[in-house]
Order: C-alpha cells, then sequence, then structure tokens
C-alpha cells in the first residue's frame, strides 16, 4: 500500500479532462447505476477497499500546492 505523496500521472489527467459530459450523460441513461455512490462496493469490493485505504493513506501534491483541484 502506498502512502505519502502520489505520483502525478499527466496521461490520466488528459484522459479524465477530455472524457466528455455527454459521453458521461449518455453512459447514465443506459446503465442504471453507473455514477451512483457505492456501487464498486458491490461490482468489485476487494478494489473498493483497497482505493478507499489507498486514498485515506496517501495525498495528492499538486492539491496540496493548489495546482489541482
Amino acid at each position: 500500500m502506498k502512502l505519502g505523496v502520489r505520483k502525478p500521472n499527466l496521461t490520466k489527467t488528459l484522459k479524465a479532462k477530455t472524457t466528455g459530459k455527454i459521453k458521461r450523460s449518455v453512459k447514465k441513461a443506459v446503465v442504471p447505476m453507473y455514477g451512483k455512490k457505492g456501487t464498486g462496493l458491490i461490482k468489485d469490493p476487494e478494489k473498493a477497499v483497497y482505493n478507499k485505504v489507498y486514498k485515506k493513506t496517501s495525498f495528492d501534491l499538486l492539491k496540496l500546492l493548489g495546482i489541482r483541484k
């Protein structure tokens, strides 16, 4: 498990910013549980628990400096 500063990934950051609002709205209309809170725990509980612990034990340096939201 990672502790401390997260390493920024430019590729993933760009992908997240360019994934369109239309694409998300279409997916939300087609898939009934898309975007709902807590569905990760139902689909893949092991990954959901890992992600929750990871987010609590590490931090984003760019967020800390105020560069990223």
